[in-house]
């Protein structure tokens, strides 16, 4: 049966090593390990079951433990998802997830993190001394179910209006491991694919079906109960277990409330440094207070 995973870093495990059209390397930065895997070939992609492209994984402290050296935290995360933004033009800030179900509102509570600034220009950005700042728009479209209207057409009406040079997706993701709960962060140049952290697969929010680049960043707050067993057990896809997939299961952390909440203030503050290079993380702290 196939693990499901969003993390390509466990799809990377999984496939026992680099392989052909594989590079991966590893480094630690002030206590938080860094996986930065580059899935460079399509038959490369094929095999990890992810598509082209760079994804980095930040393992850190547990966001449910002491929330010590959170600068530190911050300042690595944008420095590697600053490596992957064009240098200029509007940035769109993408918060993706539902409100209503906490281990899914990462992206809408990260969104509300984020500077919006792309309407601070002219005299305005001239007399506040923000002149300095990179336009950004920042919205959190809300989920199909609700809104009638699916997240990828929200995002191409945004673009052909106002033509911004990246897009950074955030959104919760899926692991296949406890493990990596509540303290993993996933940056991919390789776009995002909203939903499909519970098998609920949407428009892919990529390079192809937007025109413009797509950075998905998240971090893992769901485990589907299928892939669970079977990475307790130590099976793989190849098991002979079956289970009913019309029948969705997904676990969740006890402290799924505290871990969604500083995940998000976490990622907003990463991407507001990442984004506003001209101003300090103390600036930012009081922009964004």
């Amino acid at each position: 049966m196939e693990l499901r995973t969003d993390l390509a870093l466990e799809s990377h495990e999984m496939n026992r090593g680099n392989g052909e059209g594989i590079v991966f390397e590893t480094e630690q930065v002030t206590g938080m390990n860094i996986h930065r895997l580059h899935i460079a070939t399509d038959s490369a992609a094929q095999r990890l079951g992810k598509p082209v492209g760079r994804y980095i994984t930040i393992e850190s402290l547990p966001l449910n433990d002491n929330y010590r050296d959170v600068k530190e935290q911050i300042l690595t995360i944008s420095a590697e998802l600053s490596r992957l933004l064009p240098p200029e033009g509007i940035v769109l800030v993408i918060g993706i997830g539902n409100t209503d179900i906490t281990s899914d509102a990462l992206g809408p509570y990260a969104a509300e993190s984020v500077l919006a600034t792309r309407h601070i220009q002219g005299e305005l950005a001239r007399s506040t001394g923000l002149s300095s700042l990179r336009p950004t728009a920042v919205i959190a479209p809300g989920v199909l179910g609700k809104t009638g209207i699916e997240t990828g057409e929200i995002v191409l009406s945004l673009i052909r209006s106002i033509r911004p040079s990246v897009v950074i997706a955030i959104d919760a993701l899926a692991s296949k491991s406890v493990s990596h709960l509540g303290r993993t962060i996933q940056i991919s140049d390789s776009g995002i694919a909203p939903g499909s952290g519970i098998g609920n697969h949407r428009l892919c929010l990529n390079r192809e079906t937007l025109g413009i680049p797509v950075i998905g960043i998240g971090i893992p707050t769901v485990v589907d109960a299928c892939t669970l067993v079977c990475d307790l057990i130590g099976e793989n896809e190849g098991s002979t277990l079956s289970f009913d997939r019309n029948r969705t299961l997904v676990v969740t952390p006890k402290e799924i409330d505290l871990l969604t909440e500083r995940g998000a203030g976490l990622i907003g503050m990463s991407v507001n440094c990442a984004v506003q290079k001209h101003y300090s993380f103390e600036d930012l702290i009081q922009l964004t207070a």
